[in-house]
């Protein structure tokens, strides 16, 4: 079953846009593999403290783009293959990147720079 055990609540972004990114992260990272159930919307209303709502939201997002199959009166599973652990993978490695080239953007880091403070970090991060 996919897990939210480390799932924490930000203030970033909406409930419904944190659910979605927690579960594609979980598939790009091969967390989450095919046809592992998913929790109810109910179960997950009530492990997070949040409107159901929210998660049917979440869920039929995730259904529109074909990353969970749910049919009703029976249990949701995720439906994952190799294209779209890639597609997942490309769209979030995207979001991150677009947000951090922004940010050094808006602090008036040169691109050099910045290419720079990343290969340090990534260098920092093999250890």
């Amino acid at each position: 079953m996919v897990s939210f055990e480390d799932f924490i609540l930000g203030e970033d972004r909406p409930i419904y846009l944190q659910i979605i990114r927690h579960i594609k992260q979980e598939i790009a990272a091969g967390a989450i593999e095919d046809r592992e159930e998913i929790p109810s919307r109910r179960a997950l209303s009530a492990l997070l403290g949040v409107n159901p709502n929210t998660i049917q939201k979440a869920y039929r997002i995730l259904e529109d783009e074909g990353v969970i199959v749910s049919r009703s009166g029976a249990i949701s599973y995720t439906h994952v293959d190799a294209g779209t652990v890639e597609r997942i993978r490309r769209e979030l490695f995207a979001e991150d990147t677009k947000a951090w080239v922004t940010a050094m953007k808006r602090l008036g880091v040169s691109r050099e720079e910045a290419f720079v403070l990343a290969k340090d970090i990534w260098e920092a991060e093999r250890e």
